[in-house]
C-alpha cells in the first residue's frame, strides 16, 4: 500500500450527539473515497462502521470504528465515533489520537449534551475543530436558527462555509462562499456536482460573507493583515494558508451544511480537509515522560519509534488487534519493541488498515498514520512502545463510571469463565470496570449507563457463553458506636480431656471518622499472660470484619484489652480469641452502636429548564445541594447523596431531562445513617440471614 508523507495525512474523529448522521457522514465519504460502491443504511444495517450485532440490532454506534480513504492525493483516517453517552470512553479515545474533531450537529435537533461534550473534549485536548451540520434534507430545518444556536454556544467565530439554497425533502444545492459559487448535486447519491453563478438574490450576502472570511483569516497572520489594511484583498492562493492557520489557532470554526443520506455537500467537506484540514504535521511534538517521570518532547521526525495503543479490539471474524498511532519514527512487522508502561519487549507481527470489519495488510507504518497490528502478547490500551529511549505517552483521560451492577453467573463452575470474560471486555473497553468487593461480597461491574452494561453483559453471552443475571449491589454500610461501653466475657468450655478457658475484660470507645480500628491492651499484674494479648486481637479483628448489627465492617473504634483472666492447663490461643470477639460484641452493643452509610459527591449537567426536576429529585434521594454552577446555556449542579438513592442514577438524569442530562458521582465520606434507614438494613439482613 502506498506511504503518505506526515504532511499528507489527515487524522479526524466524526463525533457528535448520538443519531445525528455521524455513521451517514462516514459512509458517504467512503462512497466518495470508492472505498464502497453504494450507500448502506443504519435501518438495513449495512454500513462499513456499524457492523457489530449489537449495533445493527439497536442501530445506533458502539464502537469507535476506524476507517481510511484516499481523498485528492492525501490519506483520511477517519474513526467513526458512538454519540450516546454510554459510550462516551470510545469517543474520548478516538479524540484523544486525531488532529482534527469533526463535530457533527443534526439539523433539526440543533447542539444537543453529546455535541456539547465532544466539543469541550476536543478543546482540552487542543484539537482543531470544524462543524458539519446534517440533515437539511429534512422539514422544518432552519439554517439560521442553527447558525445562531452554534454561535451561541461555540463562540461568534462560527462561520459558516456555505448556504444551503433549498432546505427541505429535494435538498440539493448549497452556495460556497469561499468561491462565490452555486453547487448543484445530482439526485442519485453519487455526490458529484456542477458549479454556477450566484442567483441575484444571494450575491449581496456571499459577498458580505466572503469579506468577513478575508477578515478573519488576516487576522491569523499579521504578514496577510497588513496586504489586506493596503490592498483591501487578498487573492485564494493566500487564503489558503490563512484559513489553515486560522483553523490551527481556532480563530475561526468553518460550519459546512449537508445532507449526508443523500451524499449533499460532503464533496466540499472532503476537499476542505483534504487542503485545510489538520496533519500530524500541526502537532509536530507531543508531551510524554521518561523513566525517571521527567518531562520528555516525542518529535514526528525523531528517529527512535513512538507509538501508543489506544484501543483494542476483540473479535471472532479479525481476532485480537491493537490499534496504535505512530508518534514519532516507523513500524513494521518483525520489529523489537519495548513497552515501557508494561516493563517488557514485544515483537510487532502483521499490521492492517481498517474499514470497519474489512482489513488491508501493510508493511510499514510511519510517523503520524494509525494502524492495527495482530494483537500483541502482554501490551494494553494506553501502552506506549518504542525503541531507543524509553518514554511514556500520557494514558487517555477516562470517565469515571456512574452506574453500578452486581453479576452472577447462573451456572456453576462458571466463575473462571466469567472472570476471563470481564477481563477481555475491560481491555477493548477501559470505561467498563469491574471488581470483585470482598466487603460486601459481590462482582461489581460498573459502565457509563444502563445501555453500556447491558450491551456489555450481551457481549459476554454471546462471546464467552455465559449466562449471568444483574443484581442491585449491596450497600458497604458500616457499623460505629457513638458513646463508651465495656464488657467482661469468661469463656468456659469442658468437654472430656483438656478444656478451654479465658476471660477478657475490655472497654471501647469511638474514634474521629476515617480513624479506623485500634486495639490497645493496658493490662498489669499477672492474671493474663502477655501471649494472649495477639488472639484477643484477633478475635476483635475478625468481628470487626464479621460485623455486629447487620453484617458490616466496623470501623472508627478504640479498643482497649485491660485486664482478664486465665487456667494454667486450659487456657490457649483459640480460647482467647473467642473469649475476645464476645467482649468486643458485648461492649459494642453496650456503646449506643449504630450504622453509617456512604456519600457520594455527585455533578449534574442539565439543560436550564430542568433545574427544578433534578433539584426536586435529589431532595427526594436524601440529597443536600452543595452548589452550583453554569456552564454556557447549561447549569451544572454539585450535591452529596446517599448510595443507597443512586441505583441507576444515570437513568433517572436521563429520564427526568429527555436525554439532554449526565452526572458523575465519585466517593465522599461516610455518615450516620437516620434511625427509620438503619432498623430497616438491620431487619432485612435478619430476613437474609433467616
Amino acid at each position: 500500500m502506498k506511504q503518505y508523507q506526515s504532511s499528507d495525512i489527515r487524522n479526524f474523529a466524526i463525533v457528535g450527539h448520538g443519531s445525528s448522521g455521524k455513521t451517514c457522514l462516514a459512509e458517504a465519504m467512503l462512497k466518495l473515497g470508492g472505498k464502497i460502491n453504494r450507500l448502506g443504511t443504519i435501518e438495513t444495517g449495512s454500513t462499513t462502521s456499524d457492523y457489530h450485532p449489537g449495533e445493527k440490532e439497536r442501530q445506533i454506534s458502539i464502537h469507535a470504528t476506524p476507517l481510511h480513504m484516499e481523498w485528492d492525493e492525501k490519506k483520511f483516517n477517519m474513526i467513526d465515533a458512538p454519540g450516546y453517552s454510554d459510550f462516551i470512553g470510545e469517543s474520548a479515545g478516538a479524540l484523544a489520537v486525531v488532529d482534527m474533531a469533526v463535530v457533527v450537529i443534526h439539523a433539526m435537533n440543533g447542539v444537543e449534551v453529546g455535541t456539547e461534550m465532544m466539543w469541550a473534549n476536543a478543546t482540552n485536548l487542543g484539537i482543531s475543530k470544524m462543524l458539519v451540520v446534517n440533515g437539511f434534507d429534512r422539514e422544518h430545518t432552519s439554517f439560521e436558527t442553527i447558525l445562531a444556536e452554534a454561535r451561541s454556544r461555540f463562540g461568534n467565530n462560527v462561520f459558516p462555509m456555505q448556504l444551503p439554497v433549498n432546505c427541505g425533502p429535494g435538498y440539493n444545492q448549497n452556495v460556497d462562499v469561499l468561491r462565490k459559487e452555486l453547487i448543484t448535486y445530482q439526485a442519485d447519491g453519487s455526490g458529484k456536482m456542477s458549479e454556477s453563478e450566484l442567483p441575484e438574490d444571494l450575491q449581496e450576502r456571499v459577498e458580505e460573507l466572503h469579506q468577513e472570511l478575508i477578515e478573519y483569516v488576516a487576522e491569523s497572520d499579521d504578514t496577510l493583515l497588513e496586504k489586506f489594511f493596503d490592498q483591501g484583498n487578498l487573492t485564494e492562493e493566500e487564503m489558503r494558508s490563512g484559513i489553515h492557520r486560522a483553523i490551527q489557532d481556532q480563530t475561526f470554526i468553518p460550519l459546512f451544511c449537508i445532507s449526508a443520506t443523500t451524499n449533499v455537500g460532503v464533496t466540499r467537506v472532503c476537499d476542505f480537509i483534504s487542503k485545510y484540514g489538520s496533519s500530524p504535521d500541526d502537532r509536530k511534538t507531543v508531551k510524554a515522560h521518561d523513566e525517571q517521570g521527567n518531562d520528555v518532547e516525542i518529535s514526528l521526525d525523531g528517529s527512535d519509534t513512538v507509538l501508543q495503543i489506544f484501543k483494542t479490539i476483540s473479535e471472532s471474524h479479525v481476532g485480537e488487534l491493537s490499534l496504535f498511532r505512530v508518534y514519532s519514527g516507523s513500524v513494521k512487522p518483525g520489529n523489537d519493541l519495548y513497552n515501557s508502561d508494561r516493563k517488557t519487549s514485544e515483537r510487532f507481527g502483521q499490521m492492517f488498515v481498517l474499514n470497519g470489519k474489512n482489513r488491508t495488510q501493510v508493511d510499514s507504518v510511519s510517523a503520524g498514520d494509525i494502524a492495527g497490528v495482530v494483537k500483541l502478547k502482554d501490551t494494553h490500551t494506553n501502552n506506549t512502545l518504542c525503541s531507543g529511549k524509553h518514554v511514556s505517552l500520557p494514558p487517555l483521560e477516562l470517565p469515571n463510571p456512574n452506574i453500578h451492577a452486581a453479576i452472577v453467573p447462573t451456572a456453576k463452575g462458571d466463575e473462571e469463565k466469567l472472570a476471563i470474560g470481564l477481563a477481555t471486555l475491560h481491555e477493548e473497553d477501559p470505561t467498563f470496570v469491574y471488581r470483585v468487593d470482598s466487603e460486601v461480597k459481590q462482582t461489581i461491574i460498573s459502565g457509563q449507563g444502563e445501555l453500556h452494561l447491558k450491551v456489555t453483559t450481551e457481549r459476554l453471552k454471546r462471546k464467552f457463553g455465559i449466562d449471568i443475571l444483574l443484581e442491585e449491589p449491596r450497600i458497604p454500610y458500616r457499623e460505629t458506636i457513638t458513646g463508651k461501653g465495656a464488657a467482661k466475657y469468661r469463656h468456659k468450655k469442658q468437654s472430656g480431656g483438656a478444656g478451654q478457658f479465658a476471660e477478657v475484660w475490655m472497654r471501647i470507645e469511638p474514634k474521629q471518622r476515617g480513624e479506623g480500628v485500634e486495639f490497645t491492651q493496658s493490662l498489669v499484674g499477672q492474671n493474663v499472660d502477655r501471649v494472649f494479648v495477639p488472639s484477643v486481637e484477633k478475635g476483635v479483628k475478625s468481628t470487626c470484619m464479621e460485623g455486629i448489627l447487620a453484617n458490616c465492617k466496623v470501623v472508627d473504634v478504640k479498643v482497649e484489652f485491660y485486664d482478664g483472666k486465665m487456667h494454667p492447663v486450659d487456657s490457649k490461643d483459640i480460647a482467647f480469641q473467642t473469649a475476645g470477639a464476645h467482649a468486643f460484641r458485648d461492649a459494642f452493643l453496650s456503646a449506643q452502636p449504630c450504622l453509617l452509610e456512604p456519600i457520594m459527591d455527585i455533578e449534574v449537567k442539565i439543560p436550564e429548564e430542568f433545574m427544578g426536576d433534578i433539584m426536586g429529585d435529589i431532595s427526594g434521594k436524601r440529597g443536600k445541594i452543595m452548589g452550583m454552577d453554569s456552564d454556557g446555556s447549561f447549569q451544572v449542579i454539585r450535591a452529596q447523596v446517599p448510595q443507597a438513592e443512586l441505583y441507576n442514577y444515570a437513568t433517572t438524569v436521563r429520564s427526568l431531562t429527555g436525554g439532554r442530562g449526565i452526572h458523575s458521582e465519585s466517593s465522599s465520606h461516610y455518615e450516620k445513617m437516620p434511625k427509620d434507614f438503619e432498623r430497616k438494613v438491620i431487619a432485612a439482613t435478619k430476613k437474609d440471614e433467616e
